[in-house]
């Protein structure tokens, strides 16, 4: 074969290569794939406020023993929440990201209600253990909130990816398995502001 047909044959190739790529035909898996890091590090966060939980119990148990029902609500919601584990493939599952989502609201009220109960124990609330423990738990609940938020974000922009134009296109032909994955949604009764009293 002569050399002009070869370099037009290659040139040809390149510049399909380049078109391909300047095209967005690897934005769909590369958003996949930063969803599912963010899960991880939701997943991360969880299980952070998880391991928390037993020496905060633990602490709390030695000043309150008389809070033995609210010990026990938090031990069976830390119970709970581990028990629920949703795989990054499952992430295009809403059953399945809300049964998650459910426990750990339900984790967040009992830890709630067992802070709530400190309140009542002045000497634990100057114990050392508590009050590390508790600045802990504030600490991974923030982090939590960010991580949510990272990945609402990065399922935002996937989702998005695959409903737009050329995504669309990618996401009916070379991508045809991939389905929009479930984002967080407010708990219940988020919506409505707490009641102070004095």
């Amino acid at each position: 074969m002569p050399l002009f047909p070869r370099l037009r044959a290659a040139g040809f190739v390149l510049a399909l290569g380049l078109s391909l790529s300047a095209c967005g035909v690897n934005t769909i898996p590369t958003l996949d794939e930063t969803a599912k890091a963010r899960w991880a590090d939701v997943e991360n966060q969880y299980q952070r406020r998880t391991d928390l939980i037993p020496n905060l119990v633990a602490t709390v148990q030695g000043y309150a023993k008389q809070e033995k029902d609210v010990l026990v609500a938090v031990t069976e919601a830390r119970a709970k929440a581990t028990s629920i584990h949703v795989d990054a493939n499952d992430l295009t599952d809403p059953a399945k990201v809300k049964a998650l989502q459910d426990a750990q609201n339900s984790l967040t009220g009992a830890l709630s209600r067992l802070l709530a109960v400190s309140e009542n124990y002045p000497d634990l609330k100057s114990n050392a253990n508590f009050l590390a423990l508790q600045s802990q738990l504030e600490g991974t609940e923030n982090r939590i909130a960010v991580a949510r938020r990272d990945y609402i974000a990065a399922v935002q922009a996937y989702n998005t990816e695959l409903r737009t134009f050329p995504g669309v296109i990618w996401a009916s032909t070379l991508y045809s398995g991939s389905k929009p994955m479930a984002e967080f949604s407010a708990a219940a009764g988020a919506d409505v502001a707490p009641k102070v009293k004095f």
